[in-house]
Order: C-alpha cells, then structure tokens, then sequence
C-alpha cells in the first residue's frame, strides 16, 4: 500500500513513522529540508523536497498509484489546495486532510500555554485536543495513540463515588470488581449492585491484587479517602500490570508530583467544586467552568448574547485576548470547530479555553454591551 504524506511536521511525521512500522510505502513531500531531513534519518520512507500542491511535485511522488494522499501541513489554505490539485491529477486516490484536530492547550513543564498559529509541539507535550468525535480515532492515531476499550475495571474504595461508578459500569457492561476494607459497606454494596464482583479487603494488598488477576484489568480506578492508599495503590497496581489507572486526589499540592512519579491521570472531588462555583462567578452567560491544570487557565461553557462583542462577525475579525482560543461552536444539535472565517450566532453555546491571566478579558467580551441613549 503506498501513501503519499504533504507535511514533514509533527503530524507528518508521527504518521509516517506509525505507516513504516506497518512496512507501508511511504512518500513524504515538504518545503522544508530540515523537516525531511529529520525524516530520512529516522524513517525508511522517501522523501521530496517540493510544493505539495505542485501537479509535478505530485507526479513525482507517485500519487498515481497511491491508494490515498494525506494533507497536514499546518496551513489549512496549503492542505485544501494540495487536496484539490491530488484529486484532479488522480481522482481513484482517497485524499484527506487527517481530520485535522484544533488544539486547544498544551502544557509544557508545567506550564500551561494557549497556542498560537506559530507555536510548535514539542515532545513529551500534554495536548488538549479538539476533534469531531466521529474523528477521534483518526485524531487519536496521528498522535500515535489507538483505541483501547476498557472491558474489564476495579475499583478500590466502595464510598459513594465507588458505589456510583460500579453503578454506572454496570450500565455500560463493563464487569466491574470492587474493594472495600469495611465488612458492613460490603454487605451493602453487594445487596445495591447487581453484576458487579464485592471483595471485601485492603486494596493495597499485593496478594489480594495478584489473586484478582490485576494484570487483566483494563482500569484500576482507586477512591479510598485516603489519598496515600489511592497514589501508593495505582502505583502497586501499574507495576503489577494494569492497563490504566486513575486516582483520586484531594490535596492540590500533590499534582505537580504526579507526573514525576508515574501517575496519569487524577481526579479531584475538590476540584470538581471549584468548577461549579467558577461557572457562578463568571461575568457572562457562563454555563459551565472547569479548572485546568490547577488554577493555571479554565475552559469556559458560555451562551453568546445577542449584544456581547462576540456575535455576528468572523472570528477573525474578533479582538479575542491573546492567551485565549474559541475551540466549539454548538449550534442546536450541530457542533462546529471553528476557523477565522467561522460567526457565532445569538444564542451559540460556546466553548473557549482560557489562560487566567485572559480571563477577566474573556468576560468582557462574553458581557453584555450597555447602549445608552
């Protein structure tokens, strides 16, 4: 199968380098020498110097016999045109521009930056991804990252959060496993849920953990109120072979540390309550705010007034502060992810990521406008 890449970029090039371990053949086009030359010596793939909307640069690359084409540089403009000029030369190839996500935030050594059209990914970067979901798996790949469903979960801590989520797996046919130390909470956990397995027991027990089969839990999801147990947990249950874990944390400074030790992904009951109050704070129609990472910026869930400065002009022409980015558009049951050419219309429920020190001049713009006479 051979495939046609315009774009030595990051996207470019975590995609070619996923096709050539599937041993596809691979041609990679881009202006730029340095970005090829960083392919060619990783990648056994080939490689064209030359304009990707170029009929000639095409041809050469062999685009007649390709089975599909992929655009991603990082010009829109550069991909539709690339596209447009692939399908007259050979309208039979599949073109595509990677369902290009938006993304919305990057955190880079702890640091939370709102991106700009200059701004570059760099590796080990946290991203926040925007996608149409029918795209997900597609954005998902050319991240490197696939689709694992999550089958089998244990859960550690039978509290009410415990008790919910069991209930909720449950629902979604997820078998499910819960442990709880208290012999009463067991009782009653087992005579409220239906399908899923109670064992009563310390979670961090490593014989209880091996005589569970962890290794074949797709989660470990640990809720204890002890947040020691949960980190320590997750760390135990990781090494034994868990797929995934996820742990709860209350005390806001232990996320920097997270990472450090090998924990993901963390949940924060704390947090969650920070994120209701935010969204009554907030000047504006604000339906929602949620904290991200940390107190370093929010992502905001607003209505769009008919007389805020938002409305009824390209977003291009919109004076949004540095800092900030308009990341959806929902629009009665359709959602849009947005370019500069896109306009928010009266009564939009928009989506914005904000760094907090862009906040107070989001709220301005989500604001009523007063018109005097």
């Amino acid at each position: 199968m051979k495939i046609v890449i315009v774009g030595a970029g990051e996207v470019g090039f975590h995609i070619a380098s996923h096709l050539a371990h599937e041993n596809k053949e691979v041609v990679v086009i881009d202006k730029n020498a340095e970005s090829l030359r960083r392919i060619s010596d990783n990648l056994d793939v080939q490689v064209i110097q030359g304009s990707g909307s170029s009929p000639v640069v095409l041809e050469d690359a062999g685009l007649l016999n390709a089975e599909v084409m992929l655009a991603v540089t990082d010009s829109d403009e550069a991909n539709l045109v690339a596209c447009l000029v692939a399908n007259i030369i050979s309208p039979s190839t599949k073109i595509t521009n990677n369902a290009r996500p938006l993304i919305a935030a990057v955190v880079r050594n702890e640091e939370l930056i709102i991106p700009g059209g200059q701004d570059r990914l760099m590796p080990g970067d946290l991203v926040y991804i925007i996608a149409e979901e029918d795209k997900v798996f597609d954005t998902m790949a050319a991240f490197d990252k696939h689709d694992q469903p999550i089958k089998r979960a244990l859960i550690v801590g039978g509290g009410n959060i415990g008790y919910r989520l069991a209930g909720s797996l449950e629902e979604m046919s997820i078998y499910c496993k819960i442990i709880d130390k208290n012999a009463d909470r067991c009782a009653l956990l087992a005579e409220r849920l239906n399908k899923t397995v109670v064992l009563c027991g310390d979670g961090s027990d490593q014989d209880l953990l091996a005589e569970e089969n962890i290794q074949e839990m797709d989660v470990v999801i640990t809720l204890t109120r002890d947040e020691e147990t949960n980190i320590l947990t997750s760390l135990l249950a990781s090494r034994m072979g868990a797929a995934k874990t996820i742990t709860r944390i209350s005390k806001f400074s232990y996320f920097p540390l997270m990472k450090a030790i090998g924990i993901e992904q963390v949940v924060s009951p704390r947090l969650s309550a920070i994120n209701t109050i935010l969204q009554h704070i907030r000047r504006g129609k604000v339906l929602s705010a949620i904290s991200i990472k940390g107190e370093q910026g929010e992502v905001m869930e607003a209505l769009a007034l008919e007389t805020s400065g938002i409305v009824d002009k390209p977003l291009k022409k919109v004076n949004f502060p540095k800092g900030a980015i308009l990341v959806g558009i929902v629009r009665k049951d359709d959602i849009i992810i947005p370019t500069g050419d896109s306009v928010v219309k009266s009564n939009d429920r928009i989506i914005i990521f904000a760094h907090r020190k862009a906040i107070p001049k989001v709220e301005k713009i989500l604001a009523v406008k007063l018109e005097y006479f």
